[in-house]
């Protein structure tokens, strides 16, 4: 048994890894290179007219969008942040609308509502697949529920028909905030185009990438042409519509284009490494690989496990810090719950105003156990890597399993020490 690195021994893995790659080489530098030689790094005019719409390769990236998703409608934006403001924009909500959403994401998700003057009302998620759990958002629905504004986190679906039960039978749009899923499949059809508006990001660490862009999916034209008239100053019409300067540039685009003819391969990528992870864990019951749901496939943007700290007898902290003491990635419970934050504890994003909440005729409240499922997660359950993606291989799969098992055979001298 050799010794852990927590107390001096020689870890598992002595090598940093390797900078996220999403195969960039000559396909992008062609796109690239006909748009500096064109001298129109960007096709966009604020004035109606044909270069209200943008340029050649945003316009470009967009089909290649509904083609692939298989929906008439694609608006690109410099941001997958921006995308679901202007997602939200376009469902002309009224000051102090409420849209129920998840706190267990990235806070551009209700930022996204509170740049619309709207109230973020967080609902639980479910423990299966850490999408919004149906049953928590039924009881938060009001009069005052705009949207539904769910996550597939992780990637792997929501549960999108129960979401788009609900929503349809209150009369209220679902979102899907898909940038973590771009490749995964809900019962046939792809996550991000089951509701109603459904947004991707290309970040630059998410599974294919632009550096910064986002990409809104809709079959509803006239919520199309309310995301276009948001992402390009809204100038172009004669109502009540607040634009602002959104638009993706053409070498963004470019890239884009390039980079969707590599989303298949590398989600596959990522979907065989976890594969072989899930497989490297076999017989570690201390820790509860990711599920993944009848009809539905999963593009691991980060593996999730579940750690069982009776079985070891150890606190989550402990394993995790001995884990990434054998030099392995390892991350303990995602993101802090978003109502924990300043401006959701004091419903505070002005100096002196407290709108949205002030708008609302019932003003939401936050408080530190607003979610259950979601705090144990946080606490106490989750724990995530994000090897499994190009250009990692089987062998530094293997070295996480290698790791865990190290730390369990060493797990009466962990207590001890610690």
């Amino acid at each position: 048994m050799s010794a852990l690195a927590l107390f001096g021994g020689e870890p598992v893995r002595k090598k940093p890894y390797p900078a996220h790659d999403t195969m960039i080489g000559p396909e992008e530098e062609r796109e690239v290179l006909e748009v500096l030689r064109s001298g129109n790094l960007s096709g966009f005019s604020a004035r109606w007219g044909d270069r209200f719409w943008g340029g050649p390769k945003v316009l470009a990236l967009e089909d290649v969008f509904k083609a692939h998703y298989g929906v008439p409608c694609a608006v690109s934006f410099n941001s997958g942040t921006s995308a679901l403001h202007a997602a939200i924009a376009a469902l002309r909500p009224e000051p102090g609308d409420e849209i129920i959403t998840s706190p267990f994401t990235m806070s551009g998700t209700a930022a996204a509502i509170l740049s619309n003057l709207c109230v973020p009302v967080f609902a639980d998620i479910e423990t299966g697949t850490y999408g919004l759990d149906p049953a928590s958002v039924r009881a938060y629905l009001s009069e005052r529920t705009r949207a539904i504004l769910t996550v597939n986190l992780f990637g792997h679906p929501s549960c999108l028909d129960e979401l788009k039960a609900i929503a349809d039978e209150a009369r209220i749009p679902l979102i899907e905030d898909n940038a973590q899923a771009p490749g995964a499949v809900y019962k046939g059809r792809w996550a991000g185009t089951v509701g109603k508006i459904g947004v991707q990001s290309l970040n630059y660490h998410k599974c294919i990438q632009t550096g910064e862009g986002g990409v809104a999916l809709t079959r509803d034209e006239a919520l199309a042409q309310l995301m276009r008239l948001v992402r390009n100053h809204g100038e172009a019409m004669d109502q009540p519509l607040l634009g602002g300067n959104l638009r993706m540039t053409e070498l963004s685009a470019a890239v884009g284009v390039a980079q969707m003819g590599k989303l298949t391969r590398l989600t596959e990528i990522r979907q065989r490494l976890a594969h072989a992870l899930t497989q490297a864990l076999r017989g570690m019951d201390f820790l509860e690989p990711p599920a993944t749901a009848a009809g539905c496939t999963h593009v691991y943007y980060l593996y999730p496990m579940k750690y069982r700290p009776e079985v070891l007898g150890l606190p989550r902290h402990t394993f995790a810090r001995a884990m990434r003491a054998e030099g392995v990635a390892i991350n303990e419970g995602y993101s802090q719950p978003l109502y924990h934050q300043f401006i959701y504890r004091k419903r505070k994003v002005f100096r002196s105003s407290h709108a949205p909440w002030s708008l609302d005729k019932h003003p939401v409240a936050y408080h530190p156990r607003w979610c259950p499922n979601t705090e144990s997660m946080w606490r106490d359950v989750l724990l995530t890597t994000d090897i499994c993606k190009y250009p990692n291989t089987e062998a530094d799969v293997a070295e996480f399993a290698e790791a865990a098992r190290k730390v369990a055979d060493n797990v009466d001298e962990l207590r001890r020490k610690t």
